[in-house]
């Protein structure tokens, strides 16, 4: 599954020498002749997936360069290793440390699998030359779309569109998509998100490796096994010769490799140096054009030399209108709520690419932080939302929980170099909006005595009971503009004095019981009014009747 992108023809001994080590290689392999099906189950496949038939890049053509007869200077791979020996050994710092990555990652979960980096070195090699020689941003993404030819039926399999173009551009006909080259309908399966950033992107190395690595290692294969090893790269291209290219790539890898910056890996034969968005089929095996003509064998053209006066010149690289820039916020107001109630608005960003452009599909990850319990939906504290088509995304609901006070909510966007949004809101105490009596009875006394029953009242906010809700209790006159009454039934404090107004609080479930009401002495209908800060008001009737006259003693 991948692209022969292009021939490099070797001459005389040092061909004979190549394909004698490339066949040793297949030969101590025990490689199958022929492309075999994976006998694996899939238990340990992403998904629990297993690789299609038709193979993670569709068969596409790929590069059949094969690495020099010069082995690395020193065994073993090592980013340390200096800049030395083969450039062909060098390979590009984002793409290796993809590599590694995704080897990091399979060992951690899939350690039977035991996936070498080296072997999707290899294949990333004769994908892609190494992502065309590490052209890629700093979040390990190429800096223009890798394509393999649509895959038509013409010299290629017949693979029809099955991502709409999504992936591919090509709403007719699939392509092999990205440095590791896979078509979109096994990305759909296998695309894995190696860089953190809640992408899913076949165009970035560290996707592309870790979905390469999980691919490779579908089933129960172990990859230290030569026969697992070779099924697993058939099953990313039904092809021999596919197969004997990755080998000796991965051998040549496996005796040394060094790191070099990005974009300046050495690119394979025929490749244009990678400034097509489209990889070129080999034109000897895969396309009905006539091949090119063989280059004369006689002195080779002089190589001219650099001035070391003048300065390199590198044109600065053409900005990638996907390429994520700012985050600003997108008309948030203030954000307040009551307690156990969900904000009256929500959180809305806006993303922009480097040129200040609108910028759709960007994950944007909220967060909940602080001594808080107000939560998105579902009781989570965070929650990751993709830009629309006008470059916003806006927060799911956010509910304040009982706790009061202020706390933050984050907006983060961007892996590389992120760009934070911090918003406050607050949570205010619930403000009872009604206070009611629990019953109508009617309260009598007779003068001299105290009242039998005793008042009971509840405070709510939306039929939900507020606790420590201030009641204030005052026995009043029948004026409009009501005053204390001094005359009447009354109170009693702690040293058994009468007090007619007294401030009193709800319980824990917004339940209040007065204290006992002493009747007075005077008979006569009297009124009790219970208010709330809120303004919420009970006006209860007390009545005293005359003492019965006692008849004189005889």
């Amino acid at each position: 599954m991948a692209a022969q992108f292009g021939h490099r023809l070797r001459r005389g001994a040092t061909t004979a020498a190549v394909a004698a080590a490339a066949v040793a290689a297949l030969s101590a392999s025990q490689a199958p002749a022929a492309p075999q099906a994976d006998g694996g189950t899939g238990d340990r496949a992403a998904a629990g997936a297993t690789p299609s038939d038709e193979a993670a890049t569709g068969n596409s053509p790929y590069y059949t360069d094969l690495p020099p007869l010069a082995t690395p200077n020193k065994p073993g791979a090592s980013v340390n290793l200096p800049v030395t020996g083969s450039a062909e050994a060098g390979i590009p710092a984002s793409v290796l440390a993809a590599y590694k990555k995704a080897e990091q990652e399979l060992a951690g979960t899939d350690a039977a699998c035991r996936l070498p980096w080296q072997l999707l070195a290899a294949i990333g090699k004769v994908e892609s030359g190494q992502a065309r020689g590490g052209k890629v941003d700093a979040n390990g993404t190429t800096l223009s779309p890798i394509l393999g030819p649509a895959l038509n039926g013409q010299g290629f399999a017949l693979i029809k569109d099955t991502d709409g173009g999504a992936y591919d551009s090509d709403a007719t006909h699939d392509r092999a998509v990205g440095p590791m080259q896979f078509i979109p309908s096994t990305w759909a399966t296998w695309g894995q998100d190696g860089n953190g950033d809640g992408r899913k992107d076949p165009n970035n190395i560290y996707d592309a490796a870790l979905a390469a690595g999980r691919y490779l290692c579908a089933g129960t294969r172990d990859l230290s096994l030569a026969t697992d090893l070779d099924r697993a790269v058939l099953s990313y291209n039904h092809s021999t010769e596919y197969l004997r290219t990755v080998r000796s790539w991965f051998e040549y890898y496996k005796r040394g490799t060094h790191e070099v910056p990005d974009g300046t890996g050495v690119l394979p034969a025929g490749s244009g140096g990678g400034s097509s968005s489209s990889p070129t089929p080999s034109p000897s095996t895969r396309s009905p054009s006539p091949s090119p003509s063989p280059t004369p064998s006689g002195t080779p053209s002089p190589t001219p030399t650099p001035d070391p006066s003048v300065p390199p010149t590198t044109p600065p690289p053409t900005p990638r209108p996907d390429v994520f820039g700012s985050l600003e916020n997108a008309g948030t107001g203030t954000l307040k709520a009551t307690a156990g109630e969900e904000f009256d608005r929500r959180i809305a960003v806006r993303a922009r690419n480097t040129q200040g452009a609108l910028l759709a599909k960007v994950q944007v990850t909220f967060t909940v932080v602080g001594d808080t319990d107000a939560r998105f939906a579902g009781g989570r504290t965070t929650a990751t939302v993709a830009t629309a088509a006008d470059g916003t995304a806006s927060a799911p609901a956010l509910t304040a929980g009982e706790k009061t006070g202020s706390f933050k909510v984050t907006a983060v966007a961007g892996t590389t170099k992120p760009r934070t949004l911090t918003y406050t809101a607050s949570v205010t105490a619930r403000v009872a909006d009604t206070l009611t009596r629990t019953d109508g009875k009617a309260m009598t006394a007779t003068a001299g005595e105290a009242f039998a029953d005793r008042i009971t009242v509840t405070t709510t906010y939306k039929g939900t009971g507020v606790a420590g809700t201030a009641v204030t209790a005052t026995m009043i006159t029948d004026a409009e503009t009501p005053a204390e009454n001094d005359k009447g039934p009354y109170f009693t404090d702690a040293d058994g004095k009468a007090v007619r107004t007294l401030a009193l609080t709800t319980g824990d479930d917004g339940l209040l019981q007065l204290p006992e009401i002493k009747a007075g002495d005077t008979a006569g209908t009297y009124k009790l009014r219970l208010t709330t800060a809120s303004g919420a008001t009970v006006t209860v009737e007390l009545k005293v009747e005359a003492a019965p006259e006692t008849a004189p003693e005889a």
